[in-house]
């Protein structure tokens, strides 16, 4: 198996389950009345009529092949599972539940998950020129399981229906320039809607989570977050809709990517320090977890009956000790763990006094510094364009060749340097540097448009 695909699915299972379950962790609570957030691709013409997600996804990415190589393709997604409770009656026959009591087991009416991957390829150069139709299905499916209390008499049932999906992905390459290739791949839901169907049908033959995995066998692909110079002009003719490709795996890798509806960095990791998968979005794992454990008994009780997934969570964060949660608190991490002389890294920009030391906090001046870019001094009153790169996020981008007046220079004790800036375009421009609000950059995202102006 490729080891940086290996990798990679821890990523690409957070984003899978992200949203699966939302604290409280109950059925009841209201938080989990409306779930599935991402990667929804809802059956054909439920957006249309206000009852579902709309049926595809689509990104362009950018490969640069080898003679040999092969492209391999990984959809992965959940399907709905309706967990039905019924209660044995007297008659031998099966009563609808809200929730089941066994024992010391409570169960509750609720809608699971079935996880699914359909694996496709290796396609060579070749295959992915001509394009490639590969369809998709998941079939139907009606489980049983039946509920016995402690003397062996039969208390009820657990039934579990699936409805089939179908779908299809397309991929097709284009060279727009030489040894390139411009990937552009589509994932629709063609599953046939109910007739006259609600949200809750909807979801139910609807690809929960979708994404993609993309391996590559002798070939690289390249990043559209911070593209090559020799593949910018290529990386502008890539369009997504409703995902985001970004490189995975561990930085330096380029053989894997992951096409995600959730926006990501490349290389996106789970951090060391979140030991359990929580599953609710933009929740912090130290917070979240203690507001697990701040639950009553008969909260966790009934998280637990919800499901498994809920159960795991309750029992890992109350098994948790003291160092996990010291664990959770945040780590500090030293760019410079390399260094020579790590005491020397450890220094202020240009200062040979410890960035501890109370006199270190003396010696920056963020509206008098300034940074050298191109061979200019920048800083306060300067202007320069933008060019966002790196890790830029969606808001960077979207800002992308517009004009700033740099506000202050900020040198951090990780050696790093921060321009803040004001977009000349914003008309809240003055308003924002007026509350000290500022955009900030890293010095080689930005390009000096003339001499320090106005210093203060």
């Amino acid at each position: 198996m490729n080891t940086t695909l290996a990798l990679a699915r821890a990523v690409a299972d957070a984003v899978l389950y992200e949203g699966y379950l939302l604290y409280p962790y109950r059925a009841s609570a209201q938080k989990n009345q409306a779930r599935w957030q991402f990667g929804i691709l809802g059956p054909p013409g439920a957006a249309a009529e206000g009852n579902g997600e709309e049926p595809s996804m689509s990104a362009d990415c950018l490969l640069a092949p080898g003679a040999q190589a092969g492209l391999e393709i990984h959809f992965r997604f959940l399907q709905l599972q309706r967990r039905a409770v019924e209660k044995a009656d007297d008659g031998g026959g099966f009563t609808p539940a809200d929730s089941l009591a066994v024992g010391d087991a409570n169960w509750l009416s609720w809608d699971e998950a079935v996880e699914h991957e359909a694996t496709f390829g290796p396609f060579s150069v070749a295959q992915l020129r001509a394009g490639q139709f590969l369809p998709v299905e998941a079939p139907e499916g009606f489980d049983v399981e039946e509920l016995k209390d402690d003397a062996g008499r039969l208390a009820g049932r657990l039934v579990r229906r699936r409805r089939a999906l179908r779908g299809e992905l397309r991929i097709q390459a284009a060279e727009d320039s030489p040894g390139i290739l411009r990937l552009s791949i589509a994932a629709a839901n063609t599953t046939r809607p109910l007739p006259a169907g609600n949200r809750h049908d909807a979801i139910a033959v609807s690809f929960i989570g979708a994404h993609m995995l993309l391996a590559v066998r002798d070939g690289d692909f390249v990043s559209l977050l911070d593209p090559p110079p020799w593949a910018q002009s290529v990386a502008g003719l890539c369009s997504q809709h409703r995902c985001w490709p970004v490189l995975a795996g561990p930085e330096g890798q380029t053989d894997v990517l992951l096409i995600s509806p959730i926006i990501l960095y490349d290389h996106p990791a789970v951090a060391p320090e979140s030991s359990v998968t929580l599953y609710d979005s933009t929740e912090i794992d130290e917070i979240l977890t203690l507001r697990v454990l701040a639950l009553t008994d008969e909260e966790k009780a009934e998280a637990r009956a919800t499901d498994p997934r809920a159960a795991a969570v309750i029992d890992r964060c109350e098994a948790m000790s003291a160092e996990d949660f010291q664990q959770l608190h945040g780590a500090l991490r030293n760019p410079h763990a390399f260094a020579a002389d790590p005491a020397e890294a450890w220094t202020t920009a240009g200062q040979d006094v410890p960035w501890w030391n109370p006199e270190a906090e003396a010696s920056v001046r963020p509206d008098e510094d300034a940074v050298v870019i191109d061979g200019v001094a920048v800083a306060r009153g300067s202007r320069v364009r933008v060019h966002p790169k790196r890790r830029a996020d969606a808001q960077d981008l979207f800002f992308g060749g517009q004009t700033g007046r740099v506000t202050s220079v900020h040198f951090d004790v990780d050696g790093s340097t921060h321009v803040g800036l004001v977009l000349e375009q914003d008309p809240a421009a003055d308003l924002h540097e007026g509350y000290g609000r500022s955009f900030y950059y890293a010095p080689d995202e930005l390009e000096p448009l003339e001499g320090r102006e106005n210093p203060q």
